[in-house]
C-alpha cells in the first residue's frame, strides 16, 4: 500500500466525529416541595396601591366596629376578623373591579396583594359578603368624615355637579309579577311551608331543614312583594286624583277659551250666528288608563327603568353630587324611581346635613331643572346652572323672563345666557360624568345584591374607593 493511502485513512480516523447523543438541558420540575424564606411585606413594591389602601384604612375612625366585638381580653369566645383587614380587602377589591364574595375569598388565598392585606389572617366568603352590606349608615359616615378632612384643608371647592345614573338590579325582567299572580304565589308558597313541616323521614334532618327555609324565604319575599305593590297601589290612586284635578282645569280652561272665541266670531261675523257657523274644537284626548302595576319576586324595590342602551330593565338610580375641581364624591343616595327631577333638593339638603354648608354653585342637567327646587336653592345662596328648556314657539328667547317667573326663576334664565355661565356649564360634563365611568369601569354596571338599602351600601363602597383614587392623585397624606 502506497504512502498517499495510509495517511488518507489515517486522517479519516482522526478527525471522524463520535455519534451525537440526546442534547441535556435543565428542564422545569414544577412538583418539587419547595422551602422559600420570603415575608409578605417583601412581595409588594414600596409604591404598590394595596400600601395606600391600608394606609387609608388606618386614617379612618373603626371604634364602632371594634365597640361590637364580643370577644374581649380576659372572657371566653373566639376572635374575629378585625375590621381593618375586611375594609382594606373591600375598597381594594372594588378599586380592582372585583364585586363578587366567592372570587375575592379566592384572590385572597393566590394574589400577593389581596394576601398581603390579609397578613396571614384566613377569611372566607361568608365573612366578606356579610361586612359588605351590613354597615352602610357607618360607610356612609366615614364617606362625610373623609370629605369634612378635604374640605378643612381647602382641598374641594363650592362648586358642585350632580347627576343620576342606572345600575341594573339583582332582579330577571321575568320575575315581575301582577297582583292576582301574587296572590296566587304566596297561597302556593304558604301551602308548601305547611307540607313541607308535615313531612317526616324525607330525607335527613339537615335536607328537610334546608328545604323548609328554602320555602319560608320564598313566603318571605312574596309577602314584601305584596306590601310593595301597596305602597305602590297608594302612590298611583294620588297621582290618579291629581291627573283628573289636571283634566278638570284643563277642561273649565279649554271651555273658558271656547266661550271667548264664540264671542268674537259672533261680534265679527255680525248678523250670523254661531249656531250658524259652529267652531269646530278638537276632542280633548281621553287620559290613558294606566297598567297594572307588577312587582319583582326577586328585589321588591327594583323598578323598571329605561337605561342608556334605550332598553328597559330592573335598576335602580344612583344619585351622585362631585367635586368639579377634584372629581371627589361629596353625597351619595340610591332610589328607585327613574326620575332625576324631584332629586335636586334632596342632594342638596344632604350636603348641608353632612357638612353644615352648601355649595356655592350647582351644576345638573335639565332632567334636574325643576322650578320649585331652583327657587328653593337660590333662597339658600346657590346659584343654579341647568339648562334652559327650548320653548315651543321658535321666536321667543328661551333666555327672556316669563310674566309669571319669580325673581329666582328670572335670574336663572338670565343667567344661563350669558357666554360666562355656558362655558362654566361644561365642567359638569368634565366632572360628573368622567366620574360615572370611572364606576362603571369599576363595576358597577349592575349590583349583585338585593334591596335598597344593601344596593345604597355597594354604592358606597364604590364611593369611599373612587374618593380614595382621587386622594392618592392629589397625593393626599392620610393620617393615622
Amino acid at each position: 500500500m502506497s504512502l498517499p493511502v495510509k495517511l488518507t485513512r489515517v486522517r479519516r480516523l482522526v478527525f471522524q466525529q463520535p455519534a451525537r447523543g440526546a442534547p441535556r438541558v435543565q428542564s422545569v420540575v414544577r412538583n418539587q416541595v419547595e422551602l422559600r424564606a420570603c415575608d409578605l411585606d417583601s412581595t409588594l413594591p414600596a409604591e404598590h396601591q394595596a400600601r395606600a389602601v391600608w394606609a387609608f384604612v388606618q386614617s379612618l375612625d373603626l371604634q364602632a366596629r371594634y365597640a361590637q366585638i364580643r370577644a374581649v381580653e380576659g372572657s371566653v369566645g373566639r376572635a374575629p376578623i378585625d375590621p381593618a383587614i375586611l375594609m382594606s380587602l373591600w375598597l381594594y377589591a372594588t378599586l380592582d373591579g372585583v364585586g363578587s364574595a366567592r372570587e375575592l375569598d379566592r384572590l385572597c388565598e393566590s394574589c400577593d396583594a389581596y394576601r398581603w392585606l390579609c397578613g396571614g389572617v384566613g377569611v372566607n366568603h361568608h365573612t366578606l359578603g356579610d361586612f359588605r352590606v351590613a354597615h352602610a349608615q357607618w360607610l356612609d359616615g366615614q364617606l362625610t368624615r373623609n370629605v369634612a378632612a378635604l374640605l378643612s384643608q381647602g382641598l374641594v371647592s363650592n362648586r358642585v355637579a350632580h347627576d343620576g345614573m342606572r345600575v341594573r338590579a339583582h332582579a330577571g325582567a321575568a320575575s315581575f309579577r301582577r297582583r292576582e299572580t301574587l296572590q296566587q304565589l304566596m297561597q302556593d308558597a304558604q301551602a308548601q311551608v305547611q307540607a313541607l313541616k308535615q313531612e317526616l323521614g324525607a330525607g335527613t334532618r339537615r335536607v328537610r331543614a334546608a328545604r323548609q327555609r328554602a320555602a319560608s324565604e320564598r313566603e318571605q319575599r312574596l309577602e314584601r312583594a305584596l306590601q310593595a305593590m301597596d305602597e305602590i297601589d297608594k302612590s298611583l290612586s294620588g297621582k290618579g286624583k291629581k291627573r283628573q284635578a289636571d283634566c278638570t282645569r284643563a277642561d273649565t280652561a279649554q271651555d273658558e277659551s271656547d266661550r271667548t272665541q264664540t264671542a268674537v266670531d259672533a261680534q265679527v261675523a255680525g248678523e250670523q250666528t254661531a249656531q250658524e257657523h259652529p267652531k269646530e274644537t278638537k276632542k280633548p284626548k281621553k287620559p290613558k288608563e294606566p297598567k297594572e302595576p307588577r312587582v319583582s319576586t326577586t328585589d321588591c324595590e327594583a323598578r323598571v327603568m329605561k337605561m342608556a342602551d334605550g332598553g328597559f330593565h330592573p335598576a335602580f338610580n344612583a344619585q351622585l353630587a362631585v367635586d368639579t375641581a377634584t372629581m371627589i364624591i361629596t353625597g351619595v343616595d340610591l332610589i328607585n324611581s327613574g326620575s332625576d327631577m324631584n332629586q335636586m333638593l334632596p342632594m342638596h339638603e344632604q350636603h348641608q346635613d353632612r357638612y353644615a354648608r352648601v355649595p356655592d354653585e350647582w351644576l345638573a342637567d335639565g332632567g334636574f331643572a325643576k322650578h320649585g327646587h331652583i327657587e328653593q336653592l337660590e333662597a339658600r345662596a346657590t346659584k343654579v346652572f341647568a339648562p334652559v328648556l327650548a320653548p315651543k314657539d321658535k321666536q321667543r328667547d328661551r333666555y327672556a323672563p316669563l310674566p309669571g317667573d319669580s325673581q329666582a326663576l328670572s335670574q336663572w334664565r338670565e343667567r344661563m345666557g350669558t357666554d360666562a355661565a355656558k362655558q362654566l356649564y361644561k365642567e359638569r360634563a368634565a366632572s360628573i360624568e368622567c366620574t360615572n365611568a370611572h364606576l362603571r369601569n369599576r363595576g358597577l354596571q349592575r349590583v349583585n345584591v338585593r334591596g335598597l338599602i344593601k344596593a345604597r351600601a355597594v354604592l358606597l363602597w364604590h364611593a369611599l374607593a373612587h374618593n380614595l383614587k382621587r386622594m392618592m392623585a392629589l397625593n393626599f397624606a392620610f393620617a393615622a
